[in-house]
């Protein structure tokens, strides 16, 4: 399972391509790339964001929905691709999402995404690793580092002297004069690694939760669900930059999904009443606690790598979590034989979110944040526990069959 987790983020270098490869992965089970609302499994693809759904026969008036994202914070290219410094051609880069910036140098870059061609076509594509953000050497400054400036200091090196435009075409298989638009990030070159029970890999945060939502979709419907329930897979875009997209959690895309089915499937019935019995996952990554930075996180929650899925709980609804939603996951978790950990913030230490405050408020179903800890979340490459991912992943099939 960790491979093929290593697999899929290796493949992954943008949310476009996660998306595409959910689709695929799901197509290639039976699922119908379509928006029907007809027993069976559905699925579709928004830019970086796709949705699935599974009708059973007879279905009960209730969803069973995980969400997740496909994004993840880095570089992206600008309109005008490069330019020239030094006597090296660079990268035009812009700073998308809240990334550990430092992480990016002196690394090897893909850049990935989709283009746009000259017939309204769009196009995935992967260059491979074409360039690199050179740290500058510890002699020519005394002292501490040179304070960093994310205009000046993070535009990457090209490998070789032309345009990158040249390059994304040739990786595309297309004349470069036929690019009328482009959509493209960073990605880090270097492969997922699994190391005695870890795992480094980029992206992680949040194809983790992508991945592990996919494989219980896929186990669900295989086992055939007992609670009659839709079963629902929404993996959205643009999470990193507050969800406010077509794409994005706070966008129409999912409730859109659900006010279909809820009008087309007969045994729906009343949306209020639908909504108001259905639930939540919203599957995000977690923060495990930093053995260097210990005071970082609340003394009495300390969540572990390979000890288990987080729960994660704010008093102010940073997450979406509360005693009804804590139960579910719960229940989950102990069909599953999964232990459970808690994340809750140091007081004196902002904590991030998720689209699980988004979801809730935007749709009114009750909802409850959970995800895999992880280390040096938002670098360039993170590191996750092997174990938990594999617990994640039972405990989201336990919770899309009934439990």
């Amino acid at each position: 399972m960790t491979q093929h987790l290593a697999e899929f983020i290796a493949d992954s270098p943008s949310a476009y391509h996660a998306a595409a490869n959910v689709r695929d992965a799901l197509v290639a089970a039976g699922f119908a790339e379509d928006t029907a609302t007809t027993p069976g499994g559905h699925v579709m693809v928004q830019g970086g964001a796709v949705m699935a759904w599974w009708v059973p026969e007879n279905a009960q008036p209730r969803f069973r929905i995980i969400g997740s994202h496909t994004d993840s914070p880095g570089l992206v290219v600008k309109p005008g691709m490069d330019f020239e410094g030094e006597g090296f051609r660079q990268v035009a880069v812009e700073v998308y999402g809240g990334a550990v910036v430092e992480a990016w140098f002196d690394r090897e870059l893909t850049f990935a995404g989709r283009i746009s061609l000259d017939d309204g076509s769009v196009r995935l594509v992967s260059t491979g690793p074409v360039a690199r953000v050179p740290h500058l050497a510890i002699h020519l400054y005394r002292g501490n580092p040179p304070e960093l400036n994310r205009q000046t200091h993070l535009q990457p090196v090209l490998a070789e002297d032309r345009p990158l435009r040249e390059i994304v075409a040739e990786a595309a298989g297309v004349d470069a004069q036929r690019i009328v638009a482009h959509e493209l990030i960073s990605a880090d070159a270097q492969r997922p690694e699994v190391f005695g029970d870890l795992l480094a890999a980029g992206r992680l945060d949040n194809l983790s939760s992508v991945h592990a939502s996919l494989n219980a979709m896929l186990a669900a419907v295989e086992n055939g669900p007992e609670s009659g329930d839709v079963l629902v897979l929404a993996a959205f875009n643009h999470e990193e930059i507050g969800s406010s997209t077509t794409e994005g959690a706070g966008g129409p895309l999912l409730e859109r999904v659900l006010a279909k089915l809820v009008a087309e499937v007969p045994e729906m019935g009343d949306p209020l009443g639908v909504y108001a019995a259905s639930s939540i996952i919203s599957a995000d990554a977690a923060h495990a606690v930093h053995p260097n930075y210990g005071h970082k996180h609340d003394p009495t929650h300390r969540p572990m790598m390979n000890r288990g899925p987080v729960l994660k709980v704010n008093a102010n609804q940073r997450y979406a979590t509360n005693a009804e939603t804590q139960a579910i996951w719960r229940s989950a978790a102990d069909a599953a034989g999964v232990p459970v950990q808690f994340f809750v913030g140091h007081n004196e230490v902002p904590c991030g979110s998720t689209i699980g405050p988004i979801s809730s408020t935007r749709l009114g179903i009750p909802t409850v944040d959970v995800g895999i800890p992880l280390l040096s979340m938002h670098s360039a490459r993170e590191l996750a526990g092997v174990q938990d991912q594999l617990w994640f992943e039972q405990a989201l099939t336990a919770y899309l069959s009934g439990a």
